[in-house]
């Protein structure tokens, strides 16, 4: 090849590698877009407030069809086989004051589609048997949600139970 193609390839190149990480830095930004986070906040508040509702039906709304619940007993798969899961669980414990609270101040968004999120945090409650004291629980917690419409909704959450000292 002659000179001045190879420099107009080469620059050809150049300029395709700029437009796509400007592209990819551009979507990477919906991390703090305002509306996201606000979506997301709103649907971790309900899904804090089912938890102290006890409203297995309420909760399981929340997740997609197919979602995954992956709790300290093991993998619960699919929104109905969640919300069995719940409903058993609100059979004997009843949570209260159950309190999610993220890491840091905006989910993480796909910078890929902008149709994925994810986040990480702490939550604790004060759980009631049957007869007995309340007892206190915590641990973390990561969610993973995907955007339906307009809607985000919940695709995977992964928790533990942090023994108590």
């Amino acid at each position: 090849m002659h000179l001045p193609v190879l420099r107009g390839v080469a620059l050809l190149i150049l300029v395709l590698l700029a437009t796509s990480f400007n592209s990819f830095a551009q979507r990477n930004n919906t991390a703090t877009d305002p509306e996201i986070t606000q979506k997301i906040r709103a649907l971790s508040k309900a899904y804090d407030d089912a938890v102290n509702n006890n409203d297995a039906a309420t909760l399981a709304a929340f997740f997609t069809e197919d979602a995954v619940l992956v709790s300290d007993r093991g993998p619960i798969r699919g929104r109905k086989a969640i919300e069995n899961w719940y409903a058993g669980i609100f059979q004997v414990w009843h949570p209260r004051n159950h309190v999610g609270t993220p890491d840091g101040t905006d989910p993480h968004v796909s910078c890929l589609s902008g149709d994925e999120a994810w986040e990480t945090g702490e939550w604790s409650e004060t759980e009631q048997g049957k007869p007995g004291r309340p007892i206190q629980s915590k641990g973390y917690w990561s969610t993973i949600y995907i955007r339906e419409g307009v809607d985000w909704k919940i695709a995977m959450v992964i928790y533990n139970v942090t023994p108590a000292r």
